[in-house]
């Protein structure tokens, strides 16, 4: 049986501590110590772990996990396949007449509307767009309005270039992300990603008199990474 093997495999790749995994189990760090050596988990915890790392039991207890590619991995978590966008989640994006992505933009008052849009194809080709050539061609950007003094000195007001995050885990700490949420909408924020252990982005504002806050991941929508502002 592999599963003490496979379980300290998933913790590792999750990046979770042994304490973080056994307060999410509802256990004690020294039992989860013990089922990753030679201890055999009763029925009920090994549910637990099977449900938590979204994995069959017949997987987790008869597959080497480490032998898995990166790919075949990847395709076998479930989470990691909606935090990296390999689940149902379509861009809605519009072209020109060659078939080249165009830039949208999202302005304060589109901003009121884009949750509720922002995968409808016709509201998406409502919005204006253009193109900027000096832009990689590979990625796909949109343009959001600022709305508000939260992220100072980029102003109320100002146009910020971003590019779409399909891969949500590649969340760098420290940089700026237009972050869409279902509680909260369009939000441009600097991100932490505490995907790994606590399943959450803790979003910050530069000007310090807004309190940080934390995001569960499954609220969010959408993630852009911030590139550049457009100067009027």
């Amino acid at each position: 049986m592999l599963l003490n093997l496979n379980l300290k495999f998933l913790r590792k790749n999750k990046n979770l501590t042994q304490e973080s995994l056994a307060q999410a189990l509802g256990i004690s760090r020294s039992k989860l110590a013990g089922y990753e050596l030679t201890v055999t988990p009763p029925l009920d915890i090994l549910v637990k772990i099977a449900e938590y790392f979204n994995v069959s039991l017949d997987i987790l207890i008869k597959e080497d996990l480490s032998s898995y590619s990166e790919y075949k991995l990847r395709e076998l978590l479930e989470t990691d396949k909606f935090l990296r966008g390999r689940k149902l989640r379509i861009l809605s994006t519009t072209v020109d007449a060659e078939g080249r992505e165009l830039i949208e933009v999202v302005s304060q008052r589109a901003k009121a509307s884009y949750l509720a849009g922002f995968a409808d194809p016709e509201f998406i080709s409502e919005l204006p767009r253009f193109s900027l050539p000096f832009l990689p061609m590979d990625k796909k950007h949109r343009v959001f309005q600022v709305d508000g003094d939260s992220m100072l000195p980029i102003p109320d007001g100002a146009w910020i270039v971003c590019e779409y995050v399909d891969d949500w885990f590649g969340i760098k700490d420290g940089e700026r992300y237009v972050i869409v949420t279902e509680q909260d909408g369009v939000t441009f924020k600097i991100a932490y990603n505490r995907i790994p252990s606590d399943q959450k982005l803790l979003l910050c504002s530069s000007n310090p008199i807004y309190p940080p806050f934390d995001v569960e991941i499954e609220q969010v929508r959408e993630v852009w990474r911030y590139r550049l502002v457009m100067s009027e």
